[in-house]
């Protein structure tokens, strides 16, 4: 799948029936559990074609005209076209959850101002990853997808070890698919469990203690509280060996505040605030609006038969032998 086609296509594509942005509704009481808390329970779903980031053309437009969806609307359908005749690839997009068009705005980070990510630090580490070549690098390696060798499964992203999946975060953010969340409540706990890779967290909401800073998680520590009608969820002790957000750093010093906020019956509002100063010079505030689904989340299944990863490295002991020969 060619990146480039699919940034312009997929944020084309959500503006061309946009109805401007999510709205809470005059009437709209917010359910209630049998505690008094709002009734955030359900499955939510995050996919958006609005990108994390505001592309560079947009400059500081924060929001699109009707007259902007005409000039793209000839954009989408090459940018469509060229990624389904790709040829071999990741994905086309048939695999891609495109998200719908109720969202005007044109990006997801609404600070920094311009929609784009906080400058980042100097001499911070950077692992991109992706779904082509292997990229250069030294262990240990926090991309999300991708790799740096195929010596072992050290040298795999880590949503390819199935350790954390490349949307189920947090924060969450969308991506290709399985852009699922499910919550469940009492009166002391919620919990958060993703589609990617089905983890499930823990949210105490009476007041526990964190853990010692000592304790790194691969998701983090959380805790929650009630403000007003918004769950806010705070989370520090990530691990050292994932990334702070998107390429950049580690985790080692990132928090990261969330907000889960009904809007009316259908909508959940996902505000993300991520503050890491090792690794940016400002903090980075998301919204990404969730839509409940009517149905259930299905276990989506890693670890049990990850054939990816045996294969992976059992093709490259493959070609190694076929230089071997050949020499």
């Amino acid at each position: 799948m060619k990146a480039g086609f699919t940034r312009q296509a997929a944020l084309a594509a959500a503006f061309l029936t946009f109805a401007g942005p999510a709205m809470a509704q005059d009437d709209f009481q917010v359910p209630r559990t049998q505690w008094g808390q709002p009734d955030l329970q359900g499955v939510w779903n995050f996919s958006s074609v609005i990108p994390l980031q505001r592309p560079a053309f947009f400059g500081d437009k924060q929001f699109l005209t009707e007259e902007d969806l005409a000039a793209l609307t000839a954009q989408t359908e090459a940018g469509l076209e060229a990624i389904n005749n790709a040829g071999t690839g990741g994905y086309n997009t048939f695999w891609t959850e495109m998200g719908h068009g109720n969202d005007n705005r044109t990006s997801l980070i609404e600070y920094p101002e311009n929609g784009r990510l906080p400058e980042i630090q100097e001499g911070v580490p950077i692992q991109r990853g992706g779904l082509g070549p292997d990229e250069p690098g030294e262990r240990p390696v926090r991309m999300i997808v991708g790799g740096i060798s195929k010596d072992g499964p050290e040298d795999r992203g880590l949503s390819e070890r199935c350790i954390v999946g490349f949307n189920a975060g947090p924060p969450f953010t969308p991506n290709l698919y399985n852009n699922n969340v499910q919550i469940i409540q009492n009166k002391d706990y919620a919990v958060i469990i993703t589609e990617m890779i089905h983890d499930a967290r823990i949210v105490p909401l009476n007041g526990q203690a964190p853990l010692d800073e000592s304790i790194e998680l691969w998701s983090g520590d959380s805790r929650g509280y009630w403000d007003g009608d918004t769950l806010v969820v705070e989370t520090r002790n990530f691990s050292s060996l994932t990334q702070s957000f998107s390429p950049f750093g580690t985790g080692a010093e990132k928090k990261l505040t969330e907000r889960f906020t009904l809007t009316d019956q259908y909508t959940l509002e996902y505000e993300f605030t991520l503050e890491d100063p090792a690794t940016f010079k400002d903090k980075l505030v998301a919204m990404v609006p969730m839509s409940r689904v009517d149905g259930l989340m299905y276990e989506y299944a890693c670890h049990e038969g990850n054939y990816g990863m045996v294969n992976i490295l059992r093709g490259e002991r493959m070609e190694e032998a076929r230089t071997t020969e050949a020499q």
